[in-house]
């Protein structure tokens, strides 16, 4: 009878069916994508959770980090690789008079901190040049073409991956250490540890080791660990399902508005069911029954949309669209029909209430 009810004004139903679709998709694709985020966030933030930086801090006697401080860290850091380096700046000319300002990073330990697209980053960087993708392009440079810094001419023997070429201890530049030879001291020194916590772990040692209270040698920043990064896209996802959820709330509005016009356009036939002797509890529940069946049915098609957005958003953002059938990002398919279900039952719970109560009398004169 429920269903026969929903069927009898098939536009009124698809248009209520059609709110709750919208709103379920919503907060499905919302979650879904904060999901394909925080996968894309570890994986590209996973290398950098790792690092921790140290350069001169306010209350320091130098102007960087001397040869003794690197070495004092390196007995005090003997599960970690500690990366000192120097930094400045340049303009490179290409043949056909093109130039660019860039930074430039004086280094030995190369193959630690950069990834290349071609080459090898050694080890031990004594000869030779890294330079950066971007920066290759735009000059129109190649591998074992000569670049010059300081009046020193240096080959290039790889190229970095943009993503790489930034940010602390990046460069669009690397040459070996020796090349500034001229600067005292280093500018700052990268140590990559094991995971997230472990770097933690060395920046608090570092910490304790190099700076008191209110003194400040040392400035000494770790970049968190996945921890923080889930949370912090704990937090993002929450805010995006509470901006889905509006929208099944006004879904649970238009259907609270169908459940009260059907049961006013029905108040004579309601009516008539109870004067047959239909018990109040029996009307209840055949209203109660459409508002399930109408989430229900606005429930399944949502799903099945959102699962098709969410895998076009895990397509657009990682690159592979089977991420959205896992369980971390399905779970929000089985969140989106519970709550459109949930919603529906509520909104018809006060049409229900009014039609089961009212007088059998008053029904039919109505």
């Amino acid at each position: 009878m429920a269903w026969r009810n929903l069927g009898r004004n098939r536009l009124r139903t698809a248009l209520a069916a059609l709110g709750i679709v919208i709103g379920v998709v919503a907060i499905c694709s919302l979650g879904m994508a904060t999901v394909a985020l925080e996968q894309q966030a570890t994986a590209q933030l996973g290398d950098l959770t790792n690092e921790v930086t140290v350069s001169s801090g306010p209350d320091s006697d130098t102007d960087g980090v001397t040869e003794e401080q690197v070495e004092e860290m390196r007995a005090i850091v003997t599960d970690a690789r500690v990366i000192p380096q120097k930094t400045n700046a340049t303009t490179l000319e290409a043949r056909n008079g093109m130039e660019a300002r860039m930074s430039v990073t004086g280094v030995t330990d190369a193959s630690a901190l950069y990834d290349l697209t071609e080459g090898e980053a050694p080890e031990r960087l004594h000869s030779g040049a890294l330079i950066s993708n971007a920066t290759a392009d735009r000059l129109g440079l190649e591998s074992g073409d000569p670049v010059e810094y300081d009046g020193r001419i240096y080959r290039i023997r790889g190229f970095i991956e943009s993503e790489h070429s930034f940010g602390f201890g990046g460069g669009d530049l690397v040459i070996p250490v020796s090349g500034l030879a001229d600067q005292r001291h280093y500018d700052t020194v990268t140590i990559i540890a094991a995971d997230g916590d472990a770097a933690g772990r060395i920046g608090d040692r570092l910490d304790t080791r190099f700076n008191a209270e209110n003194d400040e040698e040392l400035r000494v920043t770790t970049f968190g660990n996945r921890a923080q990064v889930g949370g912090f896209l704990d937090t993002l996802s929450l805010a995006l399902l509470g901006i889905g959820g509006i929208s099944l709330v006004v879904a649970s509005v238009a259907i609270l508005n169908v459940m009260l016009m059907s049961t006013v356009e029905r108040r004579g036939e309601i009516g008539v069911l109870r004067a047959v002797g239909i018990r109040r509890g029996e009307v209840l529940r055949m209203i109660l029954t459409e508002a399930t069946l109408l989430g229900a049915l606005g429930g399944l098609i949502g799903a099945l949309v959102s699962l098709a957005t969410g895998m076009v958003l895990f397509h657009v953002i990682t690159g592979d669209a089977t991420g959205a059938l896992g369980w971390a990002s399905s779970r929000y398919l089985v969140y989106g029909f519970g709550f459109a279900v949930t919603a529906s039952v509520l909104s018809g719970v006060y049409p229900a209430w009014k039609a089961a109560n009212e007088s059998p009398v008053e029904a039919l004169r109505g």
